[in-house]
């Protein structure tokens, strides 16, 4: 039989095994790079009002969709289904919001805008990609096509809500043109305030920082990449709006497709049709204008011309959805060029000038119905160049690609995913910065005949 000592003695013995077993794994997470969600404790997003951290074994849309870190629905739309990422990178996330006074975000239970998300791996490569969502989506629209895609290469990755969202964005109570000077306010801050997370979690600050984006987010990247370019190493822009006050922008070219558009549909007009062409859609892209004219021109037209020129219809709210061209105030006979000059001086305060400070890459779909690429990508191109900044950019219009990716299954002989494209240009951007291998040089990336298009995109 064991003695009373001796079993004292082995009590002891074993609860100090215990608590040294307990205080090594905090030991080691409080040193950078010491294990899973290492220093998690040490996150004060800088200039946030609010925060939470997690330590998530999957960062990537494959564990936080179930884990309610993300929304699905949030990134809904934006790729093909069908598309397989990468999974399984465990790490930190970081919710939260900064000071504002606008509530149309609901994520998180916070009915509060100007939220963001921060996601670091344990397994970092040192750098950074920064975000803001496209169209009027939420800081969670990118998880899906950037950062399930970064984060399994080591990225840490950043993206916000730009302050303001939802069709009715425009209502955050500043004035014409506002709600889009916030958006690129949201991004410089943002960026700023990830740049420290980074470092207080891997006590040393990012070596790159990149931005990324798609449609309003490919602004933001153009716009960054002008006046912000301290903050950045390059960009990769994928079907960026093209904001100009002088022209073109959606304003300039929207309300042809509302005019001429349903005269086209009814009787096959060919005045209509070649009214729709000279206005910058792309011969071809015919098979798209009822989809387009449904979904996206309207709502478009009303929501950007509220922005930026709410004296247009009075006292209503975003014009009144499908009127015909003749109604009184109606949206399909808008005329940019005849509004008062107080219309262009709000769009030139957040204009894009192609004076870009560090590498970019655009990507572009020649079958983009929203944002045809002769009165986007193919202006801003040549804005770059016009700047002496071609030497710095590379351009890529991609064959049969269109503004979004969902409808390829809808017309899989004419049409092909961009999102492989965007992320090839991405590889092709890291790589030219950090190895000096010069990218492929400007072209038309043809579609291939055979291989897989749903992942992979050769731009040379």
């Amino acid at each position: 039989m064991t003695s009373p000592r001796t079993l004292l003695a082995a009590l002891a013995a074993l609860t100090t095994t215990v608590a040294l077993a307990a205080a090594a794994p905090a030991a080691v997470a409080d040193k950078p790079g010491g294990g899973h969600c290492a220093r998690q404790s040490k996150v004060a997003v800088p200039g946030a009002e609010q925060q939470k951290v997690a330590c998530l074994d999957d960062l990537t849309t494959a564990g936080t969709v179930a884990s309610g870190h993300t929304r699905a629905a949030d990134f809904a739309g934006l790729h093909t289904p069908g598309t397989v990422n990468p999974t399984g990178v465990p790490g930190i996330q970081v919710d939260g919001y900064f000071p504002d006074t606008s509530t149309t975000n609901t994520n998180n239970g916070w009915n509060h805008d100007s939220q963001f998300v921060i996601r670091i791996p344990d397994d970092w490569n040192g750098g950074l990609v920064v975000t803001g969502a496209p169209g009027n989506r939420s800081q969670y629209a990118n998880d899906f096509v950037w950062s399930d895609y970064v984060l399994a290469q080591g990225f840490a990755f950043a993206s916000t809500d730009k302050g303001n969202m939802g069709t009715k964005f425009y209502d955050d109570g500043s004035s014409p043109g506002g709600s889009v000077r916030e958006w690129n306010s949201r991004v410089t801050e943002l960026t700023l305030a990830a740049k420290r997370v980074v470092k207080q979690v891997r006590a040393k600050a990012p070596q790159r920082t990149w931005m990324a984006g798609i449609s309003n987010g490919g602004y933001l990247v153009r716009w960054q990449l002008e006046n912000r370019p301290d903050l950045y190493d390059g960009g990769l822009d994928w079907e960026g709006t093209l904001l100009r006050a002088d022209g073109p922008n959606l304003l300039t070219y929207l309300p042809t497709a509302l005019k001429h558009y349903p005269a086209y549909a009814a009787t096959g007009s060919p005045a209509a049709h070649d009214a729709m062409i000279a206005a910058g859609f792309e011969p071809g892209s015919e098979f798209l204008w009822p989809f387009h004219h449904t979904v996206y021109w309207d709502l478009t037209q009303q929501i950007y011309r509220e922005e930026f020129d709410p004296g247009f219809d009075g006292a209503t709210e975003a014009g009144t959805p499908y009127c015909a061209s003749g109604a009184p105030q109606c949206d399909a006979d808008y005329d940019y060029f005849a509004r008062p000059a107080s219309v262009k001086e709000a769009m030139r305060s957040v204009e894009l000038t192609g004076r870009i400070g560090k590498p970019l890459i655009t990507v572009h779909g020649d079958m983009d119905t929203l944002l045809p690429i002769g009165t986007d990508s193919d202006v801003y191109a040549q804005l770059v160049d016009d700047a002496g900044q071609g030497a710095s950019h590379r351009y890529y219009r991609v064959e049969d690609g269109t503004h979004t990716d969902a409808l390829v299954p809808a017309f899989p002989d004419r049409l092909r995913p961009l999102l492989p494209c965007a992320r090839s240009g991405f590889d092709a951007l890291t790589s030219w910065v950090e190895d000096g291998t010069t990218p492929p040089a400007d072209a038309t990336v043809a579609r291939p005949t055979s291989g897989d298009l749903l992942h992979t995109c050769a731009l040379g």
